[in-house]
């Protein structure tokens, strides 16, 4: 089994990259997003990979991060999901932004994934919601609080400054980073308008 290639980047194609290692060629499948951050024909490159053995196919998918490659396979346990509904999906956000838009219930921000309808984007971010947290990465900061937002829970306060903030204009992640941020400063205790006044402030940075 596969777990990395350390090698060089001998080809890059629409949904792939060849990597030589030590004269071996091998083709990963990848998400957009990570074949427009590996770099140039030549230069040294490093993927996680994922091995699908099938009776008629060997095939290898590549990876910047560990985490990354975590939420390919866990897209994967969602029904209607496959490997390529899986990599459009980490084609289009980012582990840490798949995770907010999951504990935020977004379904808007999953199916702009191509490929990924109403249907399974509700199916996501239901049967994912509990297992989110323990994979958001970067974002595990303010996790806890976009899902009592997604599940309707959170204090009335903060659920009114994210509201406010978002009818401005800023996406939900936005306003959600931005009232989190304003509440390490104001307390548990502040009113909406503060949270809003300082969650104005921290999104004009």
């Amino acid at each position: 089994m596969i777990g990395k290639l350390k090698g060089t980047i001998d080809e890059i194609g629409e949904d792939y990259v060849l990597v030589d290692v030590h004269g071996v060629c091998y083709v990963a499948h990848c998400s957009s997003r990570t074949l427009s951050r590996i770099g140039s024909v030549g230069e040294a490159v490093i993927l996680f990979i994922e091995t699908y053995v099938r009776e008629d196919q060997l095939k290898l998918f590549g990876f910047m991060s560990a985490l990354e490659r975590e939420w390919f396979n866990l897209l994967q346990s969602v029904q209607g999901v496959g490997a390529k509904v899986a990599l459009a999906v980490l084609s289009t956000l980012t582990p840490s932004e798949l995770a907010n838009s999951i504990a935020l219930q977004d379904r808007a921000a999953v199916s702009r994934a191509p490929g990924v309808g109403p249907k399974v984007a509700m199916r996501i971010v239901t049967e994912l919601k509990n297992r989110a947290p323990a994979f958001a990465g970067e974002a595990s900061g303010t996790i806890g609080l976009k899902q009592e937002l997604g599940e309707g829970v959170a204090a009335a306060p903060v659920a009114d400054a994210v509201s406010a903030l978002t009818n401005l204009g800023y996406s939900r992640d936005q306003a959600a980073n931005a009232v989190a941020a304003a509440l390490k400063i104001a307390g548990e205790g502040a009113d909406s308008a503060k949270l809003i006044r300082l969650g104005l402030k921290e999104l004009s940075r």
